[in-house]
C-alpha cells in the first residue's frame, strides 16, 4: 500500500500583498489561495509543515542581480510606480519587499534540506514568479530571478557546486538561462512551448548555452498541442540522460503549471495527473543522485481551476512513498 512522506512549504500571507491591480492581469494572489485550498482538502493535509521564510541575504541577491537593478526595483515601488518597465510587470508599494521574501524562501527550505534530521520534499510557494527576470530586467511578471538565487545559495553555503534545474513552465526560462549560460556547475534543462509561438521567444533547441557553459543548457521545445506523452518522452529520452551525465549535488525545479490544458496563457496541452507523473520522476532523481536534495520553487499557472489541483497531485508525486 501506498502513502505520502512529509512535506515542507515555504509560504507566507505576506505574498499575497503583492498587487497586481486586478482587472485582466493573471498574476494574483488568488493564485495562492487556490492551491491552499486544494492542498487543504486532499490526501496531503496532514503531512504539510509550514516553514516561514525570510528575505533574500543582500550579497546573495547581487550574486545574481546587478545593483542599479536592485535600486531602480526598490525606488519604482516607494516612489508609487504602477509597473516596472513593462505593463506586464504591475508592482505596488510592497512588491519589492514581497519580492526579497519570494527570492528568500529557497534559503529557508534549503537549510532545512541541510539540516534536517528526517527526509522530506520542500515546495516554495511564492510569488512573484522569477523565471523570466534577468540579470537587470524584468520581465514576464518576474522582478527577482528565484530559481537562479537558490542556485548560488546551494553553492555558496553548502558547497553543493553541481546544480541540475528543470523547468518545466511553459515558457522558456529566459532569466535562468541568461545567468547560468556560461556556467559548467549548472545544468539548465528547460521544457515548454517552441519560442516561435511562445513568449518569451527564446529557449531555441540549438540554444546549449556559451563558453565554458556549452553543452550545460537543455532546451526542449515542443509545439503547440503536445500533452502528457510528449513531456514523458523527452523526460525519458533526454532528461534522464542529462541528469545521470551531470551527478548533480541538488536539484531545483522551475515549477510552473500554465501548461495545462485549461490555462490559455500556452498552446501546450498537459493533463492534471502529468505533473503527478513529473514529481515522481524528480524525487527519484533526487534520491538516486543527490540523496535527496530537491527543491521546488513555484513559477507560472494562471487557471484558477487548474492550478490548485495540479501543484497537489505534483506534490504527491515527490512524496509518493512505496
Amino acid at each position: 500500500m501506498s502513502r505520502f512522506g512529509p512535506v515542507k512549504i515555504v509560504y507566507s500571507d505576506r505574498f499575497l500583498l503583492h498587487d497586481t491591480g486586478g482587472g485582466d492581469h493573471p498574476e494574483t494572489a488568488a493564485r495562492l489561495e487556490v492551491i491552499w485550498r486544494s492542498l487543504k482538502k486532499g490526501p496531503l493535509a496532514g503531512n504539510i509543515e509550514i516553514l516561514e521564510p525570510r528575505q533574500v541575504d543582500r550579497g546573495l541577491l547581487l550574486s545574481v542581480h546587478t545593483e542599479d537593478y536592485i535600486f531602480r526595483f526598490e525606488e519604482a515601488c516607494l516612489s508609487g510606480m504602477e509597473m516596472l518597465g513593462h505593463p506586464d510587470n504591475r508592482i505596488c508599494y510592497e512588491s519589492y519587499n514581497v519580492a526579497l521574501l519570494s527570492a528568500g524562501a529557497s534559503q529557508t527550505g534549503i537549510d532545512f534540506l541541510e539540516k534536517g534530521q528526517a527526509p522530506s520534499r520542500v515546495f516554495c510557494c511564492i510569488r512573484p514568479p522569477g523565471h523570466h527576470s534577468e540579470a537587470a530586467l524584468a520581465l514576464g511578471f518576474c522582478f527577482l530571478n528565484n530559481v537562479a538565487i537558490a542556485a548560488k545559495y546551494w553553492q555558496q553555503q553548502y558547497g553543493r557546486q553541481r546544480v541540475f534545474i528543470l523547468d518545466f513552465d511553459a515558457h522558456h526560462g529566459n532569466g535562468i538561462q541568461e545567468i547560468f549560460d556560461e556556467d559548467p556547475d549548472v545544468f539548465y534543462v528547460s521544457i515548454h512551448e517552441h519560442p516561435t509561438f511562445s513568449f518569451p521567444g527564446t529557449g531555441y533547441e540549438e540554444d546549449r548555452g556559451s563558453g565554458a557553459g556549452d553543452g550545460y543548457t537543455m532546451n526542449i521545445a515542443l509545439p503547440p498541442g503536445s500533452s502528457d506523452a510528449e513531456v514523458l518522452k523527452a523526460m525519458e529520452d533526454k532528461v534522464a540522460g542529462a541528469i545521470e551525465e551531470f551527478q548533480p549535488d541538488c536539484i531545483i525545479a522551475a515549477a510552473g503549471f500554465d501548461a495545462h490544458e485549461y490555462d490559455d496563457m500556452s498552446g501546450l496541452a498537459y493533463s492534471t495527473r502529468l505533473y503527478g507523473h513529473i514529481g515522481r520522476h524528480l524525487s527519484a532523481w533526487a534520491d538516486i543522485y543527490c540523496d535527496g536534495r530537491l527543491v521546488s520553487i513555484l513559477e507560472g499557472g494562471y487557471s484558477l481551476d487548474a492550478l490548485g489541483p495540479s501543484v497537489e497531485i505534483y506534490l504527491g508525486g515527490l512524496c509518493l512513498e512505496a
